[in-house]
């Protein structure tokens, strides 16, 4: 959008009641040209009317907040069983000044997700145009206008690290009252694959129409090749063990292990045990599952480590392919990132 637009409005969704497509955080573009990025429904005439809102805050300059309720016969047609409400908040953007207070935070979140770190983005409501960006590590960008404000947001913003989404709050500091919006923006998730076989190929495809970031790893250069895994954003050949032990293991990172030989397996696992990326996957059968617990014992590992491991990795959805195999593991991988059974 800066490329093509100097000013545009950004709609972000900032809370919702009862049914609603789509999740507060979600944002929605309107260039003054007329072009239009991303939604913060799934179309229909919300949408349309945040639109008509944005060309109203274009021309005055002025932020507002939206109060909009889906009716229930919108509902029924975007494939849901009621209808909800949700807040917007609308804000001119000057794409092309280094110094708007929007674009200077965005511009630190982008920094941010790109070096694989969490940060959160803090809106007053109704909407001040002023953005406070908080890292994980507590440093700051930003402010809210208020220094006592800002205290208080960066002290709140750790229940928003910890609970992993974003959230509409009011607090309170030193008799100023305030509602905040805080945006939690994380890097996308990271897909470790393990071994460049039948199943990694699909798996990999699947996971990067989610929009994650896939990096395949194996020892051998025929299976490891740009032709078999055109959307890996990343191929890695050489020892295992090695390239296992390089990696960046965190709450955004899932493993999937499907070597299926002894000899990749075991230093993987020894490195991926003593590490905590959010999931673990290994393709094997359970009589192979209990020779590997057995070996891991014996390399000195900690037993119970073991009870981390999806295995047999994915749902059962009875998949006999390569492709229906990859689709029950990412769908796995998904059930777990929700938090789903």
């Amino acid at each position: 959008m800066a490329r093509t637009e100097r000013r545009a409005a950004l709609a972000t969704l900032v809370s919702t009641e009862g049914t609603t497509p789509k999740k507060a955080g979600a944002t929605m573009w309107v260039g003054e040209g007329g072009r239009i990025l991303g939604s913060v429904t799934i179309g229909g005439c919300v949408d349309a009317q945040v639109i008509a809102a944005s060309d109203g805050v274009l021309t005055s300059e002025r932020p507002t907040l939206l109060s909009l309720t889906l009716a229930d016969e919108e509902g029924w047609d975007l494939g849901l069983t009621c209808g909800g409400t949700l807040r917007v908040l609308v804000e001119p953007v000057h794409l092309d000044r280094a110094t708007d207070p929007i674009t200077a935070a965005y511009d630190a979140v982008r920094r941010a997700v790109t070096a694989g770190r969490r940060v959160v983005a803090v809106a007053q409501l109704p909407g001040t145009a002023a953005r406070l960006v908080i890292a994980e590590d507590g440093t700051v960008t930003g402010t809210l206008g208020d220094a006592v404000l800002d205290a208080a947001a960066r002290v709140e913003a750790r229940s928003v690290f910890a609970q992993g989404t974003s959230a509409t709050t009011r607090l309170t500091a030193s008799g100023t009252s305030a509602e905040l919006f805080f945006e939690l923006y994380a890097p996308p998730p990271r897909l470790l694959v393990f071994g460049a076989t039948h199943v990694a190929m699909p798996l990999v495809a699947y996971a990067t129409v989610l929009g994650w970031r896939a990096t395949v790893i194996d020892a051998r250069e025929r299976f490891a090749t740009r032709e078999r895994f055109p959307d890996a954003d990343e191929i890695l050949v050489g020892n295992m063990g090695a390239l296992a032990e390089s990696q960046r293991y965190d709450a955004s990172t899932y493993v999937v292990i499907v070597t299926h030989d002894y000899k990749f397996e075991l230093p993987i696992l020894r490195t991926v045990l003593s590490r905590e990326p959010a999931y673990i996957g290994l393709l094997a059968g359970r009589k192979r599952a209990r020779a590997l617990r057995e070996f891991v014992a014996a390399d000195g590992i900690d037993s119970g480590a073991f009870d981390r491991i999806h295995v047999p990795i994915g749902l059962d959805i009875g998949a006999q392919t390569a492709a229906e195999i990859a689709l029950g593991i990412l769908a796995q991988i998904v059930a777990v990132r929700t938090g789903r059974g």
